[in-house]
Formats: C-alpha cells, structure tokens, sequence
C-alpha cells in the first residue's frame, strides 16, 4: 500500500473549512481545476466522497464530518511544529547545561553566572567539568553544550564560536614580595623563581623567547596545570606567576600585578558549541549570559 500524500492534509483542512472548491483555490492560490483535481486524490486515499453537491453548494458526508476537526489540529500543530521557535519560559525551564572550562574560568566568571542564571531561570542548572585537553569530542557527542578556553588549530572546524574577551598575561606575586614594590624591568624579572603552567608540562613559554631576545633566561622551579594553582603558590611563596589578566581576576585578590617587562602575545577567550544547538532558544540565552557576565567584568590595571 503506498503512503498518502501528507501535504493533502492542507488541502483537506481548507476544502473541509470552506466547503467551497472555488474558494478553498482562491485560500491556496490555486486554480480551480488544481483544487478539484487535489479533491479527487483526496477522495480516493480516504475512499470517501467528503464532499458532495446538494444543489448549487457542496455538503460534507459524515466521514468529513468525522475527520474536519482532527485534520485542522494536524495542521495546526504541524504549523507550530515547524515553525521558527519562540523564547523559552525561563521561569519554568527544567535543564542542565554542561559547561567545560578551566578551573580558574570557574572561579573568575562562575560566581556571577550561577547567581544571573539563578535569577532568570531557577529550574536550571549550571555543571561545570573540567578540561583536560582540547579535543572537541564531548562537544560533537552532546555530553558537553558550551565550553571555554582559547581556540587553536585542533579544534573542530565545524564548531560554532564566538569571543569573549581579550586577555593580556600581566605578573603576580604575594602581597610584600620585593617584586610589588619598584619598577620591574626585565632582568629583575627574570631573576625571580618562576611558577609556569603547562598542561603538557612544558617549561618554555613565549615569555621565554621574549627574554631570550634580550639575553637573559628566567629561572622556572616548577610547572603546574592550571592558573589557580600557580597563583595559589605564588600566593603563599617568593614564585612569580605570570597569568591572563581578566582570566584571574578573582583568583588574585590580594596579591600584587604588574605588566610584564618584555613584549608578550595576547590571547582571545572564546566560547564554543556545536551546531545542533545554535538555534536553540534556551541555549542561545545561556551564551547571552556568558557573554554578558564576562564583558562585566574589566581588568584591573596592574
């Protein structure tokens, strides 16, 4: 048995509503003779006359009768169906959103965007994992909605993304460090005991080749995984820690910035998701708040 035609359920709608062949065409904008040709193809899918002349006019037999109401929800819901979607009922949304950032992104941005999305949508909730590496897997296999971090040439090229801000990497050291007191030239720098973060356990950073174009090395006496962990030893040591500006800011409360002596890349933060979910209202109001959370909060000139 082949399948019914289902774009002839708008034309039963219309001609069931009507009750009329020459103005169900006109409501269509099609021809007559198109509107009674569609009247016959529906006639024999459904077996049924559906509608039958009684002098000048057309009445419904009971089969039409028995469908007319059922074929206007169909259509209704297949117009709502597919039409563009509306904004989400923030108030009474019920979701959990993934979200995979750096432990120190938490820690800056988490605070402001837990208690914005706590105050537009309470049935939501926020889980933050952490992030290992760069592979954009969980972001293709829906295990994570958003992420966080800074955008190189491993990731997927069919991701959504969008910046967030401009970083700079800026010096910090404890409060009452010889470092916080003076200028801060390149050599004084260098000579200090260095905490680097590397996620590869790598040494050498850009800083590096920078004060190598000035001849001097800095000495590195231990590499760690993650912003917060570098500041927090600095914090409670002699280290300097030499970290992304606004990507901390929280994070150095207490602690004394300086700008770097040597000339050093910035950085961008971006956010990334992955295509699936660009249209979706509830998700585009969440990158509203990230974006909106992140732009609140300025960097504090060191």
């Amino acid at each position: 048995m082949s399948k019914p035609d289902l774009n002839l359920l708008v034309t039963l709608d219309v001609l069931l509503a009507e009750g009329n062949v020459a103005r169900a065409a006109q409501r269509l904008r099609l021809s007559p003779s198109a509107m009674s040709r569609a009247l016959a193809r529906l006639r024999d899918t459904t077996g049924d006359p559906l509608l039958v002349r009684a002098g000048r006019g057309l009445v419904p037999t009971p089969r039409a009768l028995e469908l007319r109401e059922k074929v206007a929800r169909l259509v209704q819901d297949a117009e709502a169906l597919l039409r563009p979607a509306g904004q989400p009922d923030l108030q009474r949304l019920l979701r959990t959103f993934t979200l995979r950032s750096s432990e120190g992104f938490v820690e800056n941005f988490g605070p402001d965007l837990i208690a914005r999305v706590g105050r537009e949508a309470p049935g939501v909730r926020l889980c933050f994992v952490p992030k290992p590496g760069k592979d954009s897997t969980p972001l293709r296999d829906g295990s994570v909605d958003l992420e966080t971090g800074v955008i190189d040439t491993a990731t997927g090229p069919e991701l959504r993304t969008q910046g967030l801000f401009r970083d700079r990497f800026i010096g910090v050291v404890r409060a009452g460090h010889p470092l916080s007191e003076g200028g801060i030239t390149a050599a004084r720098y260098a000579a200090g005991q260095h905490v680097v973060v590397s996620r590869r356990g790598l040494a050498r950073t850009a800083i590096d080749d920078a004060l190598d174009a000035l001849g001097l090395e800095r000495r590195v006496v231990t590499i760690v995984g993650g912003f917060a962990v570098a500041l927090a030893l600095a914090r409670a040591s002699d280290l300097i820690a030499s970290v992304p500006e606004r990507h901390t800011g929280r994070l150095r409360a207490g602690m004394h910035g300086f700008a770097l002596p040597v000339a050093v890349p910035g950085l961008t933060v971006s956010m990334l998701w992955h295509p699936r979910l660009d249209a979706d209202p509830a998700h585009r109001w969440l990158r509203g708040c990230v974006r909106d959370v992140c732009a609140e909060h300025p960097a504090d000139p060191p």
